[in-house]
């Protein structure tokens, strides 16, 4: 089996694939100062939780990571715990994407998981929306080129500067309003937190198809949710999208993982 792991910013998120089904997946918290022996008792938890162990069904690992303290530690507890070397998405590791922009090592990791599972899925041209700490745009053309993309504040940044930079709102929670006209300052907050996202995500991919042609456009990231109802554009949503490209990377590298 192959555990996925992708490290973010904000959140961490992991996978179980046996064979090509994802089987297990969890979200944890992001803290670059976590050990290599923090990490090994957090997924062995998730593991046993699963009935599983990093011994006896875990043949592979795959790390994109774009907190480079968490990548170091991860490869230290791969290799001590699991008793392997990971594979880690960096350059040098084979993608089976053409990477067409100026300096290719600029691109997170994360970004060419998303692109390579979302051209794997769904073809080309297509356009990836992944809304984490940043919400991210990636493009690929009907060739499977990485062309490039968009990166905007994400939805809980955007919220938090709000907060911070205006004493007089407070903190709202992150739901949709009843109506694009807010009759409170929490619900005014809201509308334009929440549909501020929508309509960005609308006009950024009216702007890349503008440039592109018609693409499919696939929504992935913790706070998809939240934003891609309120869409004019009409969008497959893939929360599990990132993970998918790691396994695809993983078997161009090393193989198929033991089921």
């Amino acid at each position: 089996m192959l555990l996925a792991v992708d490290v973010g910013n904000t959140e961490t998120v992991l996978g179980v694939f046996k064979g090509t089904e994802l089987i297990a997946h969890w979200r944890m918290g992001t803290v670059s100062e976590r050990t290599a022996d923090e990490l090994a008792l957090l997924f062995g938890g998730f593991l046993e939780h699963e009935g599983l162990h990093f011994s006896r069904e875990i043949t592979g690992v795959v790390v994109s990571s774009v907190v480079p303290a968490a990548t170091d530690a991860l490869r230290e507890m791969v290799t001590r715990y699991f008793g392997f070397d990971p594979v880690i998405l960096e350059p040098g590791v084979r993608t089976g994407m053409a990477i067409l922009i100026d300096n290719p090592r600029e691109v997170g990791a994360d970004r060419i998981a998303n692109a390579v599972a979302a051209h794997a899925r769904y073809g080309g041209p297509c356009i990836v929306v992944d809304f984490g700490t940043a919400t991210n745009f990636d493009v690929v053309s009907g060739k499977g080129e990485y062309l490039g993309g968009v990166i905007a504040p994400g939805l809980q940044v955007a919220a938090a500067s709000l907060f911070r930079a205006a004493a007089r709102l407070t903190r709202v929670e992150l739901r949709p309003p009843r109506s694009v006209i807010g009759k409170s300052t929490v619900e005014a907050v809201q509308s334009g937190l929440i549909l501020g996202a929508a309509a960005e995500v609308d006009g950024i991919v009216e702007r890349i198809e503008e440039e592109l042609g018609s693409a499919k456009v696939i929504a992935t990231g913790g706070l998809a949710p939240l934003v891609i109802p309120h869409c004019a554009t009409a969008i497959e949503h893939d929360p599990w999208l990132t993970l998918e490209g790691l396994r695809l990377i993983f078997e161009r590298n090393a193989g198929p993982a033991d089921d």
